[in-house]
């Protein structure tokens, strides 16, 4: 739990949380008096990758960074709305902040190991909680480690630093980074823009992967990207969201023609 248990919260439909993992109900955000996402509703089911694609500026990135309460770090930030996650509001104000980051990893656009060692960056976040057992650290460490396919490449030199890593290993070290702590929900912002096609590759595999065990959203301008490792796409134009449905039937028969436009080159 994400928040302070009350009565209330045995009313929540267990079957509505067992169905989506994360809503969005008619979320309006706005960054001072610019109106950046419109009014946007959004069902997002268990153990699925839902792809976010759209032009540059549209919204998908704020929208995606709500799941986490990134967006709180801007001054001039002001949301309406609700964003529940297993039926918990996380704009309210029993939410604990923390708690919810750690339920929901982030992955950033650019790799940003920290200037440590390979093992300091994975265990990272279970020191800050103040974990300190080693062995539960070394199984943590190495767990994670293995789940991105790094563990065969760096399990002789853990005290090496992140940084010698390339920029395909360092991007697979911050996924590691963010399961070693046991979130339920992962969100990439565009995690491969700055990979070279064969550690994109790796990291899509990857992704493909952790799908059994994690809800991922994930922010991409690579159509190709979205068409082969979601489940679900939503495409964003302007703050809004235009259409939202199965990948397979958004990229071979959109419903909308800004839809069709954008995907077919039209524009964007």
């Amino acid at each position: 739990m994400i928040k302070k248990k009350k009565k209330q919260d045995s009313i929540i439909d267990s079957s509505l949380k067992r169905k989506y993992k994360l809503q969005a109900k008619n979320v309006k955000v706005w960054y001072g008096d610019f109106l950046a996402i419109k009014g946007v509703s959004m069902d997002i089911k268990p153990n699925k990758i839902t792809a976010f694609i759209g032009p540059s500026g549209c919204g998908k990135s704020t929208f995606l960074r709500l799941f986490n309460r990134m967006n709180d770090y801007v001054d001039s930030f002001r949301m309406e709305g609700e964003i529940n996650i297993d039926g918990d509001n996380i704009y309210d104000k029993d939410i604990n902040v923390e708690l919810l980051r750690k339920q929901v990893g982030m992955v950033f656009q650019k790799p940003n190991p920290f200037p440590k060692s390979i093992y300091e960056n994975v265990a990272y976040g279970l020191k800050i909680q103040g974990i300190k057992d080693k062995k539960f650290l070394q199984e943590r460490v190495e767990e994670s480690l293995k789940q991105v396919g790094l563990w065969n490449e760096v399990e002789d030199d853990l005290n090496k630093s992140a940084l010698a890593l390339s920029g395909g290993q360092q991007q697979r070290l911050c996924i590691a980074r963010t399961l070693a702590v046991e979130p339920s929900i992962i969100l990439m912002d565009e995690p491969t823009s700055a990979l070279d096609p064969i550690s994109t590759a790796k990291i899509e595999d990857l992704i493909y992967q952790l799908k059994e065990k994690y809800t991922i959203v994930i922010v991409t301008h690579n159509m190709q990207q979205a068409s082969r490792i979601s489940d679900s796409t939503a495409f964003f134009y302007m703050g809004d969201l235009i259409e939202y449905d199965k990948t397979n039937k958004l990229f071979t028969n959109p419903e909308k023609e800004q839809t069709e436009n954008y995907i077919t080159g039209r524009f964007g």
